[in-house]
Order: structure tokens, then C-alpha cells, then sequence
């Protein structure tokens, strides 16, 4: 009988991860040029597009076709269009934009990656606070950058919104409070799929103007309100549902659970809390997504990171929850539910 063969062992998957930031920044630098929300008024051959964006003839080319090859755009008898999901998510005058977080990525986070290295050696965040700034106390002090910062939340948390909205028994309750709910697309979500639901969001002054701004594209100010408030300092509003969606992975272990204790002291008997994040599997091996984003929480904050979905269960019971169920989001995105 033959020796089995050994499949060939090759540098080229190391290579493609050595390499990965080659990609992401040429997407995030279409996203930027709003390449897709020009795209979406029509077709353009190369030079027209170059032109719309303002761009040197030398490598617009190689940047359209590199764009082709990743599957963002497809090109057609030399007539460049969107791919059908950057059409529907990257055009910026749609309401289904999820680009603000790549935006964000674009603009912050890809310059702080740079120093990863450094903040795993020193476990220090890589952020504006390396300067002395607080990473929230200057998103908040100026307006358009927290406008911004809320337009990222909008686009990580778009996705996880309309499942939430499909995949939680909304019948059986009549009120919801979005802790942390930025823009309020959350809130939106839920209102527009549930004609009985009417929800509130809590977070601090600054954003009431930007939530209701949103809130009003929608034609939904009736159902859903804005409550000014700090969730480490005040009490947290009182419904049937509480929402905390990528909040939890910004503190440390101890204002995790104080959160949680928040939350369920607010909570009516029967009410539930949802905990929604990139929660990262069990076994620690399989969702990337979550773990990558759990070292974001090191560039970023001082003592943040995600967590597994059997701590966030653990977590709910040692706040005072009888029961936590997990049920999976699209993309990276789990959530937890917590009954009282």
C-alpha cells in the first residue's frame, strides 16, 4: 500500500495575512472618497470616475480593479458599478449606510493599529490618551466627531438590529429602553418592525440632538423618546426590555458587573435584558472577528475587552437573572438574553 502523500506546505497564507492591511486600506479608502455613493447615480467609465473623485491618473486604474478583484465593484464593457451589497450598505444617502464605522476605521482606528505592538507589551491603550485625552470626553466635546462616532455605531449595529428585531418574542412586551444606543438605530429597528413597541433611549446629553434627528427620518418621534443620563452615575430608566448593545466591552470586569446589577435592578419581574457584542466562542478558536475586536478594546480603552458568550451567561446569573439564552446575530454578533 502507498505512503500517503503530505499536502504541500507553502509561505502563501502567511503572506495573505502579512499582507491583509493591503486590502482593507484600499477599501477603506473607497469608502472615504464616497466611491460607492457616486456609483450609486449610475455607471462611470474609468476617467469619468476619476475625475468625480478628484483622483491623480497615475494608479486610479489599479484602484478601480483592485476594488473589482476584492468583488465591491464589478466593471462591464469598461463601465464601473457596485457589487449588490456595497450598492445596498455603502451608499451614504440610504438609510441602510453601514459605512460610519468603516469611516471611523478609516480616519482613527487604522493610524492607532500601527502601534498594537506597543500596547501589547505595555497593556496600555494606543489612543488619543496617549497624549492625555480621555477616548469619550473627545468624542463627546466636539460635535461632528461624535456625530460620527454615533454614525460608526449606526453601521456595526444595523445588521444586529433588524435580527434582534425578527428573533426576540417582541409580542410579549410592550416597552424597551436602548442603553448606550448612540444614533438609535436599534430603537428604530424594533419600532419600525413592531407597531405596539414604544422605546426610549438612555445616554448622555450631548447625543439627545443627533438621536432625534434620526429618530425624525423615520417619522417615529411619537414612539421613541431620549432620556438624558450617565449609566456609571445615574439609575437606569425602568421597561420591559433593556438593550446593551457594544456597551459591556468598553469597562473592565467590575463596571461590567456593575452594568449588569444596573440593569436588573431596573428591570420589572419578568423583564429581560439583551446583551448583544462580537462575543467570542467558547472555545476561544473561532470567532476572529470577536477576538480582533477584543484587542481593539486595548487600542482604545484602558481596561476593556470582549468577552465569551459563556462569561456574558455566567456574569447574568451572578447579577440575579433566573435564566440567559443565547441566540446567535449575522455576521460575528451574538446575543444574550437575561430573563428576571
Amino acid at each position: 500500500m502507498a505512503a500517503k502523500r503530505k499536502a504541500a506546505v507553502n509561505p502563501h497564507r502567511l503572506m495573505q495575512l502579512g499582507t491583509g492591511f493591503w486590502v482593507s486600506r484600499a477599501f477603506l479608502s473607497a469608502v472615504e472618497l464616497g466611491l460607492f455613493t457616486r456609483l450609486a447615480t449610475g455607471p462611470l467609465h474609468e476617467e469619468a470616475l476619476r475625475k468625480a473623485l478628484g483622483l491623480h491618473q497615475r494608479s486610479a486604474r489599479d484602484f478601480f480593479d483592485a476594488l473589482v478583484a476584492m468583488g465591491v465593484l464589478k466593471r462591464r464593457r469598461g463601465l464601473y458599478t457596485n457589487a449588490p451589497d456595497a450598492e445596498l450598505f455603502l451608499d451614504r444617502n440610504k438609510p441602510t449606510y453601514i459605512g460610519g464605522i468603516l469611516e471611523m476605521m478609516a480616519a482613527r482606528l487604522y493610524g492607532f493599529w500601527g502601534a498594537l505592538t506597543e500596547g501589547l507589551r505595555t497593556g496600555q491603550p494606543q489612543n488619543e490618551s496617549k497624549h492625555g485625552a480621555d477616548l469619550f470626553g473627545t468624542l463627546y466635546a466636539d460635535a461632528e466627531r461624535l456625530r460620527g462616532f454615533l454614525s460608526a455605531m449606526t453601521g456595526i449595529s444595523l445588521g444586529a438590529a433588524r435580527a434582534m428585531a425578527r428573533k426576540f418574542p417582541w409580542k410579549k412586551y410592550r416597552t424597551f429602553c436602548d442603553v448606550g444606543g448612540a444614533q438609535g438605530a436599534v430603537g428604530v429597528q424594533l419600532a419600525l418592525a413592531h407597531r405596539h413597541l414604544t422605546g426610549s433611549e438612555f445616554d448622555l446629553p450631548p447625543v439627545r440632538p443627533i438621536y432625534e434627528e434620526y429618530v425624525r427620518r423615520f417619522g417615529l418621534e411619537r414612539r421613541l423618546s431620549f432620556t438624558a443620563g450617565d449609566f456609571f452615575r445615574d439609575p437606569l430608566p425602568t421597561a420591559d426590555v433593556l438593550i446593551m448593545g457594544h456597551i459591556l466591552h468598553d469597562w473592565d470586569l467590575q463596571q461590567k458587573q456593575l452594568l449588569l446589577s444596573k440593569a436588573y435592578a431596573a428591570l420589572p419581574k419578568n423583564g429581560a435584558l439583551i446583551v448583544y457584542e462580537a462575543m467570542i466562542d467558547n472555545d476561544r478558536s473561532q470567532n476572529l472577528p470577536g477576538l480582533l475586536m477584543s484587542l481593539n478594546m486595548l487600542i482604545e480603552t484602558p481596561g476593556g475587552f470582549d468577552f465569551t458568550i459563556r462569561d456574558c451567561r455566567q456574569w447574568m446569573k451572578a447579577a440575579g437573572f433566573r435564566r440567559a439564552q443565547a441566540v446567535a446575530l449575522p455576521g460575528p454578533d451574538t446575543m444574550v438574553i437575561g430573563y428576571r
